[in-house]
């Protein structure tokens, strides 16, 4: 059964919240303008979660009198409002427990090396600073929807970062709710009647698992609520797509944008074609699109699976950025861009559910992409350990 508790730890003061809050540390990218103004900005989480000397940089907050220690434990209801959509979950402690029990869910693979950096943050700080963002299938909408109805926003603000990522401009609502309280102790009982699915932070959780915490930081929120972009890729094959070009089934289009699904959208200096698969396998990893389009395409630029992480063969970028993917290959800087129709949240599911039988079973690297992220900083958890 899934466990979930009030945080307690390290929050921001209510006016400093906007200056402390930032992207996730995976989504930083070393060199950027996000990077630079976020390294600008001395109260910024990032000088915690990425930054050189993190101890220093949470001490300064502390003797700033950026943050204060809460130790009620409390459920904090997170809304982001971004151009006519919404999405509501909830920020919380979450317990821990390994894979085959079947409570928290993956459907990545983790990989260690990308998890000690994690460890060193915790082990040095004895804080969690980032949650892991979690799908449920428990009506918890009715709710938050009271929560929001009936407390006033702890935190209320539009969240900032100069056009440079994802989550500028989105308005955000925090609503902090005592864990005993009769909605906190209803989320409690609601959350606990079905598994949590890993969406987004398998490294986080995966760290919290070696770490031997008890409980993890956490967003969760209903799986139909979470949206999924397509993750597509910029491509540079060792064979060019030109030599290849004739022995694909293709359709020139018009416009280079997200495909229907079981084809793929092929962007080229000289146009835009739509690839068409005809025959699609039926197991729930390999009917997946990204495993379609390795199968029918990779194999034919003479690329191989291990390549997919070489920045020398590929690059990924969400739905939102078509135009960047395609200055990419208008500069020269890659063959092709490739557009893939998004996962569903079911298909995830159905992918994380036959993992828990079988472990190899899991959904291939840069499959999803979910928008909006989370932001880091709205609470540092003070976890414990077993």
């Amino acid at each position: 059964m899934v466990q979930i508790k009030g945080l307690t730890g390290i929050r921001p003061k209510t006016e400093n919240v906007e200056r402390v809050t930032c992207p996730p540390y995976d989504v930083i990218k070393e060199g950027t303008k996000l990077e630079s103004l976020l390294q600008e900005n001395e109260n910024s989480l990032y000088h915690i979660t990425l930054g050189k000397e993190p101890l220093n940089a949470l001490k300064r907050m502390f003797e700033k009198g950026i943050v204060q220690r809460d130790e009620e434990p409390c459920f904090y209801v997170y809304e982001q409002i971004y151009g006519n959509k919404e999405r509501t979950g909830v920020l919380t402690a979450t317990k821990v427990s390994d894979y085959k029990q079947g409570e928290i869910i993956r459907h990545e693979k983790t990989f260690d090396d990308k998890v000690q950096g994690r460890l060193k943050l915790r082990g040095l700080t004895g804080y969690t600073f980032e949650p892991v963002f979690l799908l449920t299938k428990s009506k918890i909408g009715e709710i938050l929807t009271l929560i929001k109805d009936t407390y006033s926003p702890e935190y209320q603000f539009v969240s900032d970062f100069v056009g440079n990522s994802e989550l500028h401009g989105i308005k955000n609502r925090i609503f902090r709710v005592p864990e005993n309280s009769k909605e906190g102790l209803a989320l409690k009982q609601s959350m606990g009647e079905n598994p949590l699915y890993i969406a987004d932070g398998h490294h986080r959780y995966h760290a919290a698992l070696l770490n031997q915490q008890t409980h993890c930081l956490a967003y969760i929120c209903e799986a139909n609520q979470a949206e999924i972009q397509a993750y597509n890729r910029v491509i540079n094959g060792i064979v060019g797509f030109a030599e290849i070009k004739d022995k694909l089934d293709l359709t020139e289009i018009e416009e280079f944008k997200t495909p229907p699904k079981h084809s793929f959208a092929v962007y080229t200096k000289t146009g835009s074609y739509l690839l068409k698969v005809k025959d699609i396998p039926q197991d729930v990893v390999g009917k997946l699109d990204c495993s379609i389009l390795e199968k029918e395409l990779y194999t034919q630029l003479g690329l191989t699976h291990d390549m997919i992480t070489d920045h020398r063969y590929f690059d990924y970028y969400p739905e939102a950025d078509l135009d960047k993917m395609k200055h990419c290959v208008d500069s020269d800087q890659y063959d092709i861009a490739v557009g893939l129709h998004p996962v569903s949240s079911q298909e995830l599911m159905d992918v994380a559910d036959a993992g828990i039988i079988d472990p190899d079973i899991v959904m291939p690297e840069k499959s999803t992409f979910f928008a909006p992220k989370i932001l880091s900083g709205i609470f540092i958890y003070q976890h414990t350990l077993r």
